[in-house]
């Protein structure tokens, strides 16, 4: 599993469950940051002009979500109740969303086509 996706799955492991008390958040937290810094690590190998606004995006957003979760760790209280946790949780994966972007651009270069600029391969 690539490491954003182990981030990922890592901080909502967090979320108790029907059949799971959830992982501790500290832990959650810990393992979270790991992953965004080791995805952050490996952006440069795909550091390239075709999707330059996309990789800054993602560059943007793992800082953001890292500033999130450091604050999380450090300043502030814990979420309270499920509802809390829940959407903690929410705010430090939401800004990971433009690596879905990125993956529909590269899609998109793979198949010979740039949907941004309607097909047109200037």
């Amino acid at each position: 599993m690539a490491p954003l996706e182990r981030a990922k799955a890592a901080i909502t492991q967090g979320v108790p469950s029907t059949r799971s008390p959830g992982r501790p958040l500290a832990e959650a937290l810990i393992e979270f940051e790991e992953g965004l810094r080791e995805t952050r690590a490996g952006m440069q190998g795909w550091h390239v002009l075709e999707v330059e606004p996309e990789w800054l995006a993602c560059d943007e957003a793992l800082g953001e979500a890292l500033a999130l979760a450091e604050r999380l760790r450090l300043d502030a209280e814990p979420p309270a109740g499920f509802e809390g946790l829940v959407g903690t949780i929410g705010d430090l994966l939401a800004p990971l969303e433009a690596f879905e972007a990125a993956a529909r651009r590269f899609g998109a270069l793979r198949r010979g086509g740039d949907r941004r600029r309607g097909g047109d391969r200037r």
